[in-house]
């Protein structure tokens, strides 16, 4: 699998640490804190191709929670769609953004009356336990979420911790009022379940355990519930495969429960419920750890207090409300994933499917979306989730070494799902090694990437090494997976150079290069090569690919994937002749028809000529300009893209959001710089969207960016300082900022065509 398209064809004492440590965190937020969430709207997203989810959760949480509208097709990848009018249950994980989809485990449903056991269709939601609704009944704020089910008329809230969620359902009277436990309800392949078995069982009057195993996006995934009611219920009636069975330990693929309650007018009935990857009882051991009481409002209270502290991690300064709203649910979204992925006892299940402890303190996390978000997600991370970053980088390489298939590409809940190409995995923990966080495994980091590198036969890694480019006739996404290889390549030479390996390090620099074996200057373009070594033809730079069996580019084409070199842009333009041949190629990428051929993937959005904002290989592009000298043009097209890319609307996102890369390039932009080449520490000059901004960067210490112009439409850099210094050249480097800074750019409404323009002053390229 490489694209997500071809997819969618411990103990009381220790649950007492934990919830004590938790709870130790939660000191009031300051009133900064507090007011940014006015500016986040979970909504954003949840139309269009975003595939967002608008329910509860707190920052990088196991636990989704959250409405599902559908279970199958592209834009229901998270189980939600706000064209929709009906509501399925609330299920407890959700994916935040991705292009495929999966999850939506132990969905409830509330209702009153004669119960059915299916969901019905969204045309006809009374033939099943589906509810109609309205968007004026939704309430989504960060950790809170709320609706009214009006063929019920009972109000459903969620909210979350880390490890569990909890509902509180507000009955009308009723001799019928009930609760459905569906264990069926997945995100389903082409229609068909993905359940291979699952397990229900009632340990009390009011607790109920199980778990499932289910063959989605993630083949073999393991989810566990342990759930428990405020009332008991008068009555339970179990199915299995949709007819009635007696109580009892039930086995198999199709298992539900009716919970069935006698209400009074505005009775409450609330529900936790714990998950884990491990095992049922560990999570009865995370809910008991983090919601211990029948408290609704703390929980939502705290889930909103680490929402403010969250939020709170950057202020801006602006009249636009439009852009506060999209920046600020931008860094919401950044915070939904990677997701928590153990108990509270520190156990885990790894990608060998074995459990594993870690030490005190450790995390681990799940749903890296790599491909993606190394190329602004994790290097915003460096700067305002230092202490995390250790976390993820040490969780990728336990995975490396844990997994039979090796480097992670897109883990999932402790399966590789192997989603796109590349393994940026290596980006991710190579660039958290230069930059120099403490405390990961430098070492076995080292040698699980130089396995993939060196030794693994992985898709077309076999040619990459022999002939220095993969044959288009013999591994489909050649030209785009020689690329990711050479990119990862000058990752791991980072780590090599480190550790004292220059040897490795400087084959590993030689051979980033191999990108060059693609460059055809007779049509200026970087373009697919068979075995013979001749280059394929005909040749039209809008196609996917020269044959039907496959393609030669990832979810791009050769205009987007010409450009797609974020390592080595010297070396890019050299090919191209120097700087103004360069540059009008790069100003015709933007101008050029942005016609696609039928078989594109919908994955290529938010097109401006041959530019595609809404997937991830352009993302860096409008950045190149810097490297050949005209960072005025930089500014200009961020400034674009930043306006007409985004909105405060459902379908304000021109792609899927990626678990948080889209939401990142903008956050960044608007920040004032990005990072073309992560791995290098190197932050590119653009065009700062506010007045003012304040990054926490950990330890106490804040970045402060100071932007003055006279007028907020100005794009244009006029002046340039870095700590006090004046500066000519429009890039910095990460150690500039890493324990505070300030960044002051003078800003006006023509390009100032000196700055960043001499070829002494321009950002390194292929420099270790």
């Amino acid at each position: 699998m490489s694209s997500r398209r071809e997819f969618i064809q411990g103990t009381a004492g220790v649950c007492a640490a934990a919830w004590l440590s938790s709870a130790a965190v939660l000191a009031e937020p300051s009133a900064q804190e507090e007011e940014v969430l006015r500016w986040v709207d979970p909504r954003i997203g949840t139309g269009g191709h975003g595939h967002c989810y608008p329910g509860a959760s707190v920052p990088f949480g196991a636990v989704q929670l959250s409405p599902d509208t559908f279970n199958d097709g592209w834009d229901w990848c998270a189980g939600y769609h706000v064209s929709d009018s009906s509501i399925m249950g609330f299920s407890h994980t959700h994916l935040s953004g991705t292009g495929c989809g999966d999850l939506l485990d132990f969905l409830v449903m509330a209702g009153t009356g004669p119960a059915k056991i299916v969901p019905g269709t969204r045309e006809k939601p009374e033939d099943g336990y589906r509810s109609r609704f309205s968007h004026e009944d939704e309430v989504a704020t960060p950790g809170y979420y709320s609706v009214l089910l009006k063929d019920y008329q009972v109000r459903a809230e969620l909210s979350a911790t880390e490890r569990a969620g909890i509902h509180r359902y507000t009955f009308p009277a009723s001799d019928e009022a009930y609760l459905i436990l569906d264990l069926q309800h997945a995100y389903l392949d082409d229609g068909k379940p993905t359940v291979v078995s699952s397990e229900l069982k009632r340990i009390g009057p009011d607790t109920f355990t199980g778990g499932r195993v289910t063959k989605a996006w993630g083949n073999g995934r393991h989810a566990y519930f342990s759930m428990q009611l405020s009332k008991a219920p008068t009555r339970v009636v179990y199915y299995s495969d949709d007819k009635e069975v007696p109580a009892g330990a039930l086995e198999g693929k199709n298992l539900k429960c009716v919970m069935y309650f006698k209400t009074k007018a505005q009775e409450t009935i609330l529900v936790k419920t714990g998950i884990s990857g491990v095992s049922a009882e560990a999570a009865g051991k995370n809910v008991k750890a983090e919601i211990p009481a029948w408290n609704f409002e703390k929980v939502r209270s705290d889930a909103r207090a680490k929402w403010s502290r969250q939020i709170g991690k950057i202020q801006v300064t602006s009249a636009n409300e439009a852009h506060k709203r999209v920046f600020y649910t931008a860094l919401y979204h950044m915070s939904l994933g990677p997701t928590l992925f153990d108990d509270v006892d520190g156990t885990y299940r790894g990608m060998d499917q074995q459990m594993h402890t870690l030490p005190a303190g450790r995390h681990n996390y799940t749903t890296f979306s790599a491909w993606d978000t190394y190329r602004a997600a994790h290097p915003a991370y460096t700067l305002i989730e230092t202490e995390r970053v250790p976390d993820f980088v040490n969780t990728l390489i336990r995975m490396a070494a844990e997994s039979p298939q090796g480097m992670p590409v897109w883990p999932l809940q402790g399966c590789e799902t192997g989603t796109m190409t590349g393994y940026h995995s290596a980006a991710i923990i190579s660039e958290a090694i230069n930059k120099g966080f403490k405390g990961i495994d430098e070492q076995l980091a080292y040698q699980v990437m130089m396995k993939r590198a060196m030794v693994d036969n992985y898709r077309g890694l076999g040619y990459y090494r022999k002939m220095n480019y993969i044959p288009a006739d013999l591994e489909d996404e050649s030209v785009s997976k020689t690329f990711e290889y050479c990119y990862d390549d000058w990752a791991i030479a980072h780590v090599s150079k480190k550790l004292g390996k220059s040897d490795d390090a400087a084959l590993l620099v030689k051979r980033s290069t191999n990108y060059k074996n693609y460059f055809d200057p007779s049509v200026g373009f970087m373009r697919p090569k068979l075995q013979d070594a001749s280059f394929t033809t005909p040749f039209n730079p809008i196609d996917m690919g020269h044959m039907k069996k496959w393609r030669d580019y990832t979810e791009s084409n050769a205009w987007q994937t010409t450009f797609a070199v974020q390592h080595d842009p010297a070396g890019l333009i050299a090919l191209f002749g120097g700087r103004e041949p360069f540059l009008a190629k790069l100003d015709e990428l933007f101008t050029t028809a942005s016609t696609l051929p039928a078989d594109a993937p919908p994955d290529i959005a938010g097109m401006v000529g041959q530019y595609a904002h809404g997937n991830e290989p352009s993302h860096h592009i409008a950045y190149l300009y810097v490297y050949a000298g005209a960072p005025h043009k930089t500014q200009a097209r961020v400034r674009s893209l930043m306006e007409t890319m985004y909105s405060p609307n459902p379908d304000g996102m021109q792609g899927n959001e990626d678990v948080g890369q889209m939401s990142a390039w903008f956050l960044l932009s608007a920040l004032g710089f990005y990072p073309v080449d992560a791995v290098s520490g190197n932050y590119i000059l653009g065009s700062p969207l506010f007045e003012h901004a304040t990054v926490n960067v950990g330890g106490g210490k804040k970045l402060e960016i100071e932007v003055k112009r006279s007028d907020p439409a100005h794009a244009y850099i006029q002046a340039f300082s870095l700590n006090g210094e004046p500066q000519q050249k429009a890039w910095f480097h990460h150690s500039d900022i890493a324990q505070g800074g300030k960044l002051s750019f003078q800003m006006g409404p023509e390009p100032n065509l000196t700055f960043g323009a001499a070829p002494e002053v321009v950002p390194p390229s292929l420099t270790l």
